[in-house]
């Protein structure tokens, strides 16, 4: 059986994030072979390009991260109808410099959670546009808006709502899918 690196990005800052409730939930089911690493957002300057001709450190880093692994998930949540900007801080970061993206040919997924009925349906399309950009290689189907309830996951990741449960097994079945039909095209190593 083949193992993946994937990295993960939770979009949100909060300490409370229900998004990192989710990715820890993500975790808990998702099938073997898939080792889960964090690339946190939260020591990154604003991006400029007046930075392209010396990264500072926390730039090559996020870089370094998501070439040190073979897939990207996206647990991303929905801020004012778009994109949270440290999330789209960090994407500009490791998409620049021109001609340096870290994401091309990456395999990635987007899922996310709300407390509001729609999920991250509006933000997901966003990170969407700009990953296509990012010539990342998208997983287009299972789309996943999960609207999640109070106390559905606690913080380590553990689903105390049973009808949630196959929906994120059968997301991550899916994703890791997706990794291998693009990596047998598209090898990262």
């Amino acid at each position: 059986m083949s193992s993946y690196r994937i990295g993960y990005f939770v979009g949100s800052l909060s300490s409370t994030s229900i998004n990192r409730k989710l990715a820890n939930a993500l975790i808990s089911v998702a099938p073997e072979g898939l080792e889960f690493t964090e690339i946190p957002i939260d020591k990154l300057p604003l991006y400029s390009p007046d930075y392209d001709a010396d990264y500072p450190p926390e730039g090559r880093a996020i870089k370094d991260a998501i070439a040190g692994v073979q897939a990207v998930l996206f647990v991303c949540p929905e801020y004012n109808r778009s994109i949270p900007g440290a999330l789209k801080n960090a994407i500009d970061w490791a998409s620049r410099p021109w001609g340096q993206n870290s994401f091309n040919h990456v395999p990635t997924a987007i899922i996310g959670a709300s407390v509001g009925s729609i999920g991250t349906a509006v933000a997901q399309q966003s990170l969407r546009s700009v990953m296509a950009f990012c010539n990342a290689r998208l997983m287009t189907s299972p789309e996943a808006y999960i609207h999640l309830q109070q106390g559905a996951i606690d913080d380590d990741g553990t689903i105390n709502d049973e009808s949630l449960k196959p929906i994120l097994e059968s997301y991550m079945v899916e994703f890791k899918e997706h990794v291998a039909r693009v990596l047998t095209v598209l090898p990262r190593d």
